[in-house]
């Protein structure tokens, strides 16, 4: 119950801050959306059981995802200069990188890690690597993406 309670307060919030309206008729339509979102949320709780499993280690995920943020500011100039570039110099490439997290958690913050940054995204998903595609390749990408894994292997808890 308090799990449900957290999320309604959570979720109310967002409505609240994200609409910018406190009107009574806007505020009524987010608690019921939200009751809604509860609803679906606890059926879909005992139909399948599952729970995620959090091993990222929150003080260690800011740190990363600051890091990540520097990252995309960087591939965005890149893939700008690539769009502007009159020659537009793309060396389109798939390639594959393999991934070290242990839990499942942890491989789609590196997945989606990937698709954030610009020019790259994670195509398909195998046992131990992801299929990538580049829109300006260079080998040093691998150095760079091993990089990333390292990082994100770093923010997972030990008790995953």
């Amino acid at each position: 119950m308090v799990r449900y309670l957290g999320g309604a307060v959570v979720l109310m919030g967002l409505w609240l801050l994200m609409s910018g309206l406190y009107k009574p008729m806007v505020i009524g339509f987010g608690a019921a959306s939200v009751v809604l979102v509860l609803i679906i949320v606890r059926r879909m709780d005992r139909v399948d059981g599952d729970r995620l499993d959090a091993s990222i280690d929150p003080l260690k995920a800011v740190g990363y995802f600051a890091w990540l943020l520097v990252e995309i500011a960087k591939c965005n100039w890149t893939v700008t200069k690539v769009i502007l570039s009159p020659a537009l110099p793309t060396r389109q490439h798939m390639f594959v990188v393999p991934y070290t997290q242990r839990s499942d958690l942890a491989q789609v913050v590196f997945s989606n890690s990937i698709t954030l940054t610009p020019g790259t995204i994670s195509v398909e998903t195998e046992q131990d690597h992801f299929l990538v595609h580049s829109l300006s390749y260079d080998p040093r990408d691998d150095v760079e993406l091993a990089e990333m894994d390292r990082r994100v292997s770093a923010i997972e808890s030990e008790a995953s």
